[in-house]
């Protein structure tokens, strides 16, 4: 992935950078305060544009509240793809999937996502009982606190900024190396709906379906069903994979005949400036055709 780029781009970038065939910096794993990011939807636009990226993608948990603000914002630069990240749990483990190229008013997603808001609180609580089991003190209101303004959806990043906050962890990923990774002590699941049933529910919304940062342990196993079931594609390009990973999650997507995407997966700074990871058109041109980009 070359981070070289050169051209404009705007809301309507679609059409005019494809026919130009311009070198195009892009992000499709962004979230804003819609959910658990640090920036407000327009904030993330501003950032991305002196982050040098030309299309990135809202991509919310379990909401699409975020969207309308950013594509708003969205003006004479970036192009912002409409799309969510659902949490799904299955076959015993957690499973996110991402829908590009969504309406983001779709009712099922809507609907979703007001059930989604109070499953994330009950979540949340459990989590922060599980570390006063543990012996780290931290209260629903420390978490509410650490969001700001009060989120469509809370997440665990805003749990970790409450352990920051309380002193019990110097850093945002210490939070989720010691406590509240997926392996984490004090880790529970959102379990909101099937894998299937995101897939069913992102095809219903006009979107393409894609295995958000899918964990290698299960890939090859899982593969086939999410396939069976409609899925469209896998994230491939991530920052921390190794080549080698990334080359066997893009040989498994050939071999599926799935698009491969890529993105940060940026919720805040703590992950460096947005725009210093990107992926570059020819990375994932079938994926940008189906958007006219």
């Amino acid at each position: 992935m070359r981070s070289e780029s050169v051209s404009r781009t705007g809301s309507d970038a679609g059409s005019s950078c494809a026919d130009e065939q311009t070198e195009l910096r892009v992000d499709l794993h962004i979230h804003s305060t819609a959910s658990d990011g640090s920036l407000s939807p327009a904030a993330v636009v501003s950032a991305a544009r002196t982050g040098r990226l030309h299309v990135i993608a809202i991509a919310d948990h379990d909401t699409t509240g975020g969207v309308a603000e950013a594509q708003a914002a969205a003006t004479g630069f970036v192009h912002v793809i409409p799309a969510t990240e659902l949490s799904t749990y299955g076959e015993g483990a957690e499973f996110h999937m991402l829908g590009y190229f969504i309406d983001p008013r779709n009712d099922a997603l809507v609907a979703h996502g007001r059930r989604a808001s109070g499953a994330r609180e009950t979540r949340m609580h459990e989590m922060v009982e599980r570390l006063e089991r543990l012996g780290v003190s931290v209260t629903f209101e420390d978490v509410l606190t650490a969001a700001g303004t009060r989120p469509q959806s809370l997440g665990r990043p805003h749990l970790a900024r409450a352990l920051v906050q309380r002193g019990h962890v110097p850093t945002v990923s210490d939070a989720f190396d010691r406590w509240i990774g997926d392996q984490g002590p004090a880790f529970v699941p959102s379990a909101l709906i099937s894998p299937w049933e995101a897939i069913e529910m992102i095809h219903g919304a006009g979107g393409v379906a894609v295995w958000a940062h899918p964990r290698p342990d299960v890939l090859e196993s899982m593969l086939p069903a999410m396939k069976s079931h409609g899925l469209n594609g896998l994230e491939c390009y991530r920052p921390r994979l190794t080549h080698a990973e990334t080359e066997r999650i893009a040989a498994l997507a050939s071999a599926h005949g799935l698009f491969v995407t890529g993105g940060s997966d940026w919720h805040g700074e703590w992950q460096g400036k947005l725009g210093e990871f990107a992926v570059e058109r020819d990375d994932i041109a079938e994926f940008l055709e189906v958007g006219g980009i």
